[in-house]
């Protein structure tokens, strides 16, 4: 043990030296979580609308106000010399509304009005969103007019209740992941760059003449990259918690265990990819591609699981950020406590013991201890 403990004391020692190194655990893993807050959000808002309303009666003018009452669009004028459809090809606009000139006068004889929605849908995922949003508004709109369409009520009505993230907030989606991908870089990023210099420069060397032992040595390494990987927890949760407003929606304590076997399963990674590759720039395209492209795409960050293909759906199950994730989400949204996490601990245990091992298996032709 007190070999264990002086490999590790020496490693964070000559970490703490390098001020870019410090940097690199500490600084950038906050940056990344803030590029993350401001640049990821499925909330629509302020998109710019442009209404041409061929009627200017009382009633299509109330529908104007509606739109312009909504948060998800932006009224605008359009600019000098285009049309709609120059517009909405130039980017000008997102989106277009018609308004016949019979609006009015159909809507007092009780006849059947319509309004042309054209929306931009070079991104789908958005033009589905804002075609539910003017379908709303304009649900909404006949509602308050009380017309006689509106109120008649529907043979089935249904009755839908948003829970446990009743206000759709994104925050609350995104933020629980952007944390697991954070720590899913940084950890193993620095554990295999401390490994692989070693093999680099050579300066393995005095540790295969010393007496320690392959497990000590993976051990010591290990355990100092913990520390700092507990640090980065630490700055990450505190902020992400400030900078999305999350909020602990049932007991804790399955998220700082979770935590815990999360970091050390990264960290084990670092260390098991170190142990194999003796070049720092391998390394680092092998921890990137790994703990942060896999990470990011196939651990239900941004898009569920299973709208995966899958054909590749099955690689989801060795990244250890999509057991991370399912744990904060729960303990930040739902709520729901051990019972519908303790898989994912399991998964990460079990996950953070083969990356030991097989770093292990790697080293294991060093002296052994005596």
């Amino acid at each position: 043990m007190k070999r264990i403990l002086a490999q590790a004391r020496k490693e964070l020692t000559q970490i703490f030296r390098d001020k870019l190194t410090v940097a690199l655990a500490l600084l950038l893993p906050l940056i990344l979580l803030v590029m993350y807050g401001y640049a990821i959000s499925f909330s629509v808002k302020d998109v710019a609308l442009y209404v041409a309303d061929f009627d200017q009666t009382p009633r299509s003018r109330a529908y104007i106000e509606a739109l312009a009452a909504s948060h998800t669009f932006r009224l605008v004028s359009l600019p000098q010399g285009l049309t709609a459809d120059d517009a909405l090809a130039a980017e000008a606009v997102r989106a277009v509304v018609t308004i016949p000139p019979d609006f009015g006068r159909a809507v007092v004889r009780g006849q059947h009005a319509e309004i042309q929605w054209v929306l931009d849908a070079t991104d789908a995922n958005t033009a589905n969103i804002l075609r539910g949003h003017a379908t709303a508004i304009t649900q909404a709109f006949v509602a308050q007019q009380g017309w006689q369409a509106a109120s008649a009520p529907p043979p089935v009505n249904a009755e839908i209740r948003l829970w446990y993230n009743p206000g759709s907030e994104s925050n609350k989606y995104i933020g629980p992941g952007v944390i697991a991908v954070v720590l899913a870089l940084f950890p193993p990023l620095l554990a295999a760059l401390a490994l692989s210099r070693e093999h680099e420069h050579k300066t393995i060397l005095q540790v295969y003449v010393s007496s320690i032992s392959a497990r000590e040595f993976i051990l010591g390494k290990a355990l100092a990259y913990f520390v700092i990987a507990l640090l980065e927890w630490v700055l990450v949760v505190a902020l992400g918690m400030l900078l999305f407003g999350l909020r602990f929606a049932g007991d804790p304590t399955p998220f700082f265990l979770g935590s815990l076997v999360y970091l050390f399963c990264c960290v084990a990674f670092g260390v098991m990819a170190g142990a194999a590759i003796d070049n720092q720039a391998a390394a680092i395209q092998a921890v990137a591609t790994v703990c942060f492209l896999l990470s990011f795409l196939l651990s239900g960050f941004i898009f569920p699981l299973s709208n995966i293909p899958s054909g590749i759906r099955w690689i989801a199950y060795v990244v250890p950020a999509r057991y991370f994730i399912e744990i904060t989400r729960d303990a930040f949204v739902r709520g729901s406590g051990w019972a519908a996490v303790w898989p994912s601990i399991a998964a990460l245990s079990l996950l953070g013991a083969f990356f030991f091992f097989t770093a292990w298996r790697k080293m294991r032709h060093m002296q052994i201890e005596v």
